[in-house]
């Protein structure tokens, strides 16, 4: 007789999960699994029933995790990046060459080391060539031939090509220390055009009527960060990226909702370490990212 102690978790159900977490709605997990939200639905009630605990609230208005769907979100993301991984590391003795990737500097600086640190282990006969921009700036740049796979965020989720792989909030925060959001006109930490965050943030602030100010611009991710840590002003990033020591902001001190960004993974998948990279990316960069809940 089989017990309850020999039950397996389906990791199919475990990936449309985490993707319902990291999209905030079963739609966005469904656009990223490439199934429909009613199956979605299905696969979370089955998953419910294996694990025996209710992951997501029912009642709520926005989805949003139980304490046991957030434990039990821990455990899945690392089963899932184990399967990955183990996946990768047996295809790695035929895959070799080299992969020119471009990402916007938040990501490189916060997520991709990790992913990109165990890729290596996993496919040690890739070489990988890593640059930072503004995701315009080098989706610009590969038009000109020079990356092979770029990491883009969109503002635009109906326009543009390119492989969905990672839906996200973008959040805004400011220093742990100052209390600098407090002021009128809020004062600003932001890059130069043409950055996404940027144009969001000045024009939601615009259609809300909400007086702002630039306090400091620079094009260097780390820069922006040393200057709200130091009391310069509040900025925002994408969830999965926001640096340590900080102080989150949003409709509590009236600022207004920034919506969600996606991360589409733009390439012409010509050879075999090139497509190893994107499926790796895109399967790990969302179970990578801090879970929407955590934030709430």
């Amino acid at each position: 007789m089989i017990g309850s102690a020999m039950r397996n978790i389906p990791t199919d159900l475990m990936r449309s999960f985490v993707k319902a977490i990291d999209g905030g709605s079963f739609t966005r997990a469904a656009e990223m699994v490439g199934r429909t939200q009613s199956a979605v639905s299905l696969q979370i009630k089955r998953l419910e029933d294996v694990v025996g605990a209710r992951l997501f609230q029912r009642d709520a208005r926005n989805l949003e995790l139980t304490a046991q769907g957030r434990t039990f979100a821990q455990y899945a993301r690392r089963m899932l990046a184990l399967n990955d991984e183990a996946l990768a590391l047996m295809q790695s003795p035929s895959v070799s060459g080299r992969v020119r990737l471009g990402a916007p500097s938040e990501y490189t600086d916060s997520l991709l080391p990790h992913l990109l640190g165990r890729f290596a282990q996993a496919h040690p006969n890739v070489m990988l060539e890593v640059t930072s921009d503004l995701s315009k700036n080098l989706l610009a740049r590969q038009q000109n031939g020079e990356f092979d796979l770029v990491v883009a965020l969109h503002d635009d989720t109906h326009a543009g090509g390119g492989k969905s792989i990672h839906t996200e909030p973008l959040v805004w925060f400011t220093s742990a220390d100052h209390f600098g959001h407090m002021q009128s006109p809020l004062p600003l930490v932001l890059a130069p055009p043409p950055c996404i965050y940027r144009r969001r943030m000045l024009h939601q602030m615009e259609q809300e009527a909400k007086p702002c100010r630039i306090t400091y611009l620079s094009s260097s991710h780390s820069a922006i960060v040393a200057a709200v840590r130091a009391g310069l002003g509040a900025t925002a990033m994408a969830h999965s990226t926001l640096p340590s020591e900080i102080r989150l902001l949003g409709n509590a001190e009236g600022l207004p909702s920034l919506g969600y960004l996606e991360v589409r993974l733009p390439a012409a998948e010509s050879s075999d370490a090139l497509h190893c990279l994107a499926t790796y990316i895109g399967e790990h960069l969302g179970q990578t990212a801090r879970s929407v809940a955590d934030h709430d």
